[in-house]
């Protein structure tokens, strides 16, 4: 018995709608033109934030200079130590800090508010250096060179200058580097209170703790 087979239509193709070659060719275009504008945009914000932060860096350099000047001609200051007391707090910057290892050079405010921290380091606790207690300095993280980008690499027995008004060197070595949560205060408080301990604290802005780096005052220079 001779049977015919017929060929039927597929019911799934024969409802697809035709897609002209143009109407690809405008998705196509349209993907394109959205992907560079996505470009222009990421690259415009990454040359903005450089350049925010250059200027900032700048700045910083800028009240560098000016208050190495100032130390240089003002009678306000003195080399006799012997008249640094805590009425030095008035100044807007208590000093500078120097950290050779990582090439970190950078004027100290004596207070702390989020405008200035972007400037330069900020003393975010404790006392004056020199004296007993947890000097607390805190330094922005921009994940670079800049500010207290890199202090996570120091190690242990690696040297932080500080260096006062009167230009009187305080040497301090890392004995500790370590990490807690954002609202994490204890940094602040622990510590010997009869040492003269240096606190640096950063953020890791990799999982939103606090980068903590710990140092004491080398006593053999006293």
């Amino acid at each position: 018995m001779n049977q015919i087979l017929e060929t039927k239509p597929n019911s799934n193709n024969y409802n697809k709608p035709n897609i002209s070659s143009k109407k690809i060719l405008f998705i196509l275009k349209s993907e394109l033109y959205i992907s560079i504008i996505l470009i222009i945009i990421i690259i415009t914000f990454f040359i903005n934030n450089s350049i925010k932060l250059y200027e900032k860096e700048k700045y910083s350099s800028q009240i560098l200079d000016n208050y190495n000047i100032t130390k240089l001609y003002s009678n306000v200051f003195s080399n006799d130590s012997t008249i640094y007391n805590e009425s030095i707090e008035n100044f807007a910057i208590l000093g500078i800090i120097e950290i050779p290892k990582i090439n970190i050079y950078y004027p100290i405010f004596s207070t702390y508010n989020d405008e200035i921290l972007k400037i330069s380091p900020c003393r975010f606790y404790g006392p004056m250096p020199g004296n007993k207690g947890n000097l607390c300095i805190a330094g922005h993280n921009y994940d670079n060179n800049k500010f207290f980008s890199k202090i996570s690499h120091l190690n242990v027995n690696d040297e932080i200058i500080i260096f006062n008004n009167f230009n009187k060197k305080f040497s301090y070595f890392v004995y500790k580097i370590y990490e807690v949560k954002y609202d994490d205060v204890s940094p602040i408080y622990t510590y010997d209170k009869n040492s003269k301990e240096l606190t640096l604290i950063t953020c890791n802005n990799l999982n939103n703790n606090r980068i903590i780096v710990k140092a004491l005052e080398n006593k053999s220079e006293h």
